[in-house]
């Protein structure tokens, strides 16, 4: 019985220690029971010496150790300098070693907070981050030039948007790393992937938390912990640690992605539903706006960024008992050599063409990237304009069709690029087009080619409510549910505004799928004005928001609500404010920005014998380094794809488990019980003292109907569309009669309706801030009006008995009889508080000891703080426990007559 699971990260937290001769890095897992030791040497002035022993230490070892080098660092008495190990900072993970023009760097994370969560794998965010000098002063070799590099690299801010992951492999997608996990150990075994002897000799040791050995007899006692190389070119920091990447442990290794990462919880009934947008920005061919434009001589774009939103039912944590759905969609500039003239800057500098490619060569590279990465087809959505008085955009239109159409004669028919344009700015200024209504059939088409990922096979949903739309779904289906081929590649000039309005209609349309696919709603269809799609639509702004900041310079100018044409007329002066800073960005700050990015990415490497960084009149040749050099053999201008990868389209050439692909994978073997991959106390963490207050999921966003009135009694289903009325209340589509009844029973208790010129002025859909402010008024003003009238207690029937007429709406309860005298004697001394509690004097003295009697109301014989008595549980509830327990195991028992038959019913009043 072979089992796989992603490997959790042995070094979550370490302690930096130093003398004067070396760096000691003590890294160590939550629970604090295993810890690692990196030893850096202080003494060389340009070199980088690291020493790893790969030893696992317990924590008395550890303690020894640090005493031990405590007690042989202390300087003798009289001598200068400081004496023993001190302890420098505590970090999180390692972020990479840089040189420039001294000795080595190290920076360190220091801050990080929790962003997301994904089957119990958790997404950090990093807050803050040090670099510490690793040389001594004694041998420092100054040089005046150095600090000037510091501040360019610090320039690249670290604490916005960067995000690591101790146990999810955040460069690869949702449905790469579960198809990882699901492929045969045989692959394994035969390819270049198998363990190797030397980790097989650390398993072997008796300090390492793989020696598992002794369990060979008892195969379920054996798990196979998965680590794959990640996909650098999502990889920000992979230069950082290339130095040192076959130097030590892979635990001391942290892979940060670039973008965003923001996740949200919808409630649906009870049932929480997590939706995760995670943007993975790519490192090649980095830049800003105007200064990077088209495509290198690699195949990679600018601003190229993969979007995926991830689907998941929160109330299983299990990658392999949960259901996980995702689907991936992409970004970028258009694939072809050119760039826009900024010497002299204006608002919209003019188009020009670099380079002629009458043989799409760029062009190539680049779908041959995606092909393999996503398999086919591979959807082009472009939507720069067509009509323009000046030829503008139109340029790049004209010369990206002929490249498509020359790729695609050397393809086979079904595997061909799709070529779809549509000037969406021209339609947005028409009055008689509606732009979302065009983008919903093209993103309902392309979904449909495309299909999503879900790890599920048993697809229930079409069996009890069919759908027309499921029956021609594409992608790929396997034994283990239906996986993503394809992919849908949207660009404008900028990729920006536009770019992100279709990505969310496409994104929407998705969400229904995968919604139906698991069981969550009656067909694959959204309507706008729903608490789920205001949820999506809030994940994909602040998305857009993100990444227009990190290549633009500003937020988004033009929104989805913008595009709906119900924005409100404040939100003009919004876009103005934000296209200037937009301007002002790209003429002043984006050349520093630049050469920032170029440093971190060491795209540029510092060196005494070359012109330093701000003296390049154009860093066009350290993005384009194969123009350099002469090629060995010429690239192929009719076979332009990659060999292997028409073999198993449509399905990427990546997750394919064959021998080529299995190289990046590294196995190994472990216990099931390790902590390696143990991912309940990853994320509850038992061995630790938390606040519940703290707690992730506590902050999380939730659905808008979480923040209605609650005596309005609203439908809570996220997929109930909620149209505003004229008061700026979301209500729901109700009789005239109905609407009466509910006014007059909430009159006493709303605020005073807002003035023409209110309404006038506010936007069309309420934020969740309002409706909150008015729920807590209709909530609170009731029990207040009751108190302040109850002085007299002849008066105290009276209220009650009004009250328990009402009491069906909000509780859905009727009182059957009034309260009983203790009862009503206890209801009178709490509005006595409730009057006087501002008031000093008191008109009656209450005794307590008349007033309350507390009696014990537990059904437990011993029940305190200190201890329990456990209730007796019966045969039945063992019973139904057993099966609980078996079902979740995959060992459904036999189901009874009586079972049989109560289905049967269910079915019958259901659906028939």
């Amino acid at each position: 019985m072979h089992q796989s699971a992603a490997v959790i990260s042995g070094i979550q937290r370490m302690d930096l220690y130093e003398t004067r001769a070396r760096y000691f890095l003590v890294g160590s897992n939550l629970a604090k029971t295993k810890h690692r030791v990196l030893k850096i040497d202080r003494t060389e002035p340009r070199d980088l010496v690291i020493i790893d022993d790969k030893h696992v230490y317990n924590q008395q070892d550890v303690q020894e150790l640090l005493g031990r080098l405590d007690q042989g660092n202390r300087t003798k008495i009289g001598q200068k300098g400081s004496s023993g190990l001190s302890r420098a900072v505590t970090a999180f993970g390692i972020v990479g070693f840089v040189r420039f023009l001294e000795g080595y760097y190290m920076v360190l994370i220091t801050k990080h907070r929790k962003m997301a969560d994904i089957g119990g794998h958790s997404i950090y965010k990093i807050e803050d981050t040090t670099m510490i000098y690793i040389p001594n002063d004694s041998v420092r070799v100054t040089h005046p030039d150095e600090a000037r590099y510091v501040r360019i690299f610090q320039s690249v801010d670290l604490s916005s948007n960067f995000y690591f992951s101790y146990s999810y492999d955040l460069s690869h997608s949702l449905q790469y790393n579960l198809t990882l996990l699901q492929r045969p150990f045989e692959l394994w075994s035969s390819s270049a992937a198998a363990p190797s002897a030397e980790e097989e000799v650390h398993t072997a040791s008796k300090h390492d938390s793989f020696d598992i050995f002794e369990d060979e007899g008892l195969p379920t006692q054996v798990v196979h912990g998965l680590q794959n190389e990640p996909y650098y070119k999502y990889v920000w920091n992979g230069k950082l640690l290339e130095r040192v990447k076959d130097i030590v442990h892979h635990d001391w290794l942290t892979y940060i992605i670039y973008g965003f990462c923001g996740q949200s919880k919808l409630l649906i009934f009870g049932r929480p539903v997590l939706i995760t947008l995670i943007a993975r920005r790519s490192s090649k061919f980095a830049g800003t706006r105007f200064l990077k434009r088209g495509a290198n001589c690699e195949g990679d774009v600018a601003n190229e960024v993969e979007t995926e939103q991830i689907i998941h039912d929160a109330s299983v944590m299990s990658f392999t008992a949960g259901s996980y759905s995702s689907y991936v969609q992409v970004r970028g500039s258009v694939p072809l050599y050119w760039s826009q003239d900024i010497s002299t800057m204006m608002p919209k500098p003019p188009i020009r063409l670099d380079q002629a490619d009458p043989y799409a060569h760029v062009a190539a590279l680049h779908f041959d990237q995606m092909l393999q990465r996503f398999g086919s087809p591979i959807i082009i959505l472009n939507l720069v304009k067509k009509r323009e008085k000046r030829k503008h955009e139109k340029i790049l239109s004209e010369e990206l069709y002929p490249a498509v159409t020359n790729l695609n004669q050397f393809l086979p028919p079904e595997h061909c690029i799709d070529y779809i344009a549509w000037d969406m700015a021209r339609y947005t200024k028409s009055k008689l087009c509606n732009v979302l209504d065009r983008l919903s059939v093209i993103a309902e088409n392309v979904v449909k080619r495309t299909g999503f990922f879900i790890n599920r096979s048993d697809f229930y949903c079409h069996t009890l409510r069919p759908d027309d739309r499921w029956g021609d779904l594409g992608g790929h289906i396997t034994f283990n549910g239906r996986v993503q081929t394809g992919v849908l590649r949207t660009n404008c000039v900028d990729c920006l505004d536009r770019t992100n309005t279709a990505q969310f209609m496409v994104g929407k349309c998705a969400l229904a799928y995968q919604l139906y696919a698991l069981g969550m709603i009656d067909k694959p269809k959204l309507q706008f004005d729903t608490d789920c799609v205001r949820l999506f639509e809030e994940l994909y702004e602040d998305h857009g928001d993100t990444l227009s900041l990190q290549y633009g310079g500003s937020q988004l100018v033009h929104r989805v609500k913008t595009y709906r044409k119900i924005a409100p007329w404040t939100q003009h002066s919004k876009d103005i404010m934000q296209t200037l800073s937009r301007y002002y960005s790209n003429a002043f700050s984006d050349a520093d920005r630049q050469d920032a990015i170029n440093l971190f990415l060491q795209v540029f490497q510092p060196s005494e014998s070359k012109p330093h960084l701000w003296e390049l009149p154009t860093d066009f040749y350290l993005h384009q380094k194969n123009t350099m050099a002469l090629p060995q053999e010429r690239r192929s201008y009719t076979l332009w794809w990659t060999s292997g990868v028409l073999t198993y389209l449509p399905v990427p050439y990546d997750e394919v488990p064959c021998e080529e692909t299995m190289k990046t994978v590294k196995v190994r073997r472990v216990n099931r019980f390790n902590e390696e991959i143990d991912t309940y106390t990853e994320f509850f963490r038992p061995f630790e003292l938390t606040s519940f207050d703290e707690t992730f999921c506590i902050a999380m966003t939730n659905s808008a109907w979480v923040f209605m009135p609650k005596t309005v009694g609203v439908d809570p289903s996220p997929f109930t569309v909620r149209k505003p009325d004229e008061t700026g209340k979301s209500v729901l589509g109700k009789s005239s009669k109905e609407e009466t009844v509910l006014q007059r029973k909430t009159a006493a208790s709303a605020p005073p309706p807002p003035s023409e010129e209110a309404i006038s002025s506010s936007s069309e859909d309420d934020s969740e801030e309002d409706r909150d402010d008015d729920g807590s008024v209709s909530q609170r003003s009731t029990p207040i009006k009751l108190l302040t009238d109850s002085g007299e207690s002849n008066r105290i029937h009276e209220e009650i008995q009004p009250q328990q007429q009402t009491t069906k709406d909000p509780y859905g309860c009727n009182l059957a009889q009034l309260p009983a005298e203790e009862d009503l004697y206890i209801y009178k001394r709490f509005a006595h508080l409730g009057e006087n509690q501002h008031t000093v004097e008191r008109t009656e003295h209450i005794s307590l000891a008349n007033s309350i009697n507390l009696a014990p109301v537990s059904i437990f014989s011993e029940d305190s703080v200190y201890a329990v008595s456990p209730p007796q549980s019966s045969a039945d509830t063992h019973e139904a426990l057993e099966s609980h327990v078996l079902t979740g195991q995959g060992q459904a028992r036999v189901l009874c007559r009586e079972d049989v038959l109560m289905y049967r019913e269910y079915v019958k009043n259901r659906y028939m």
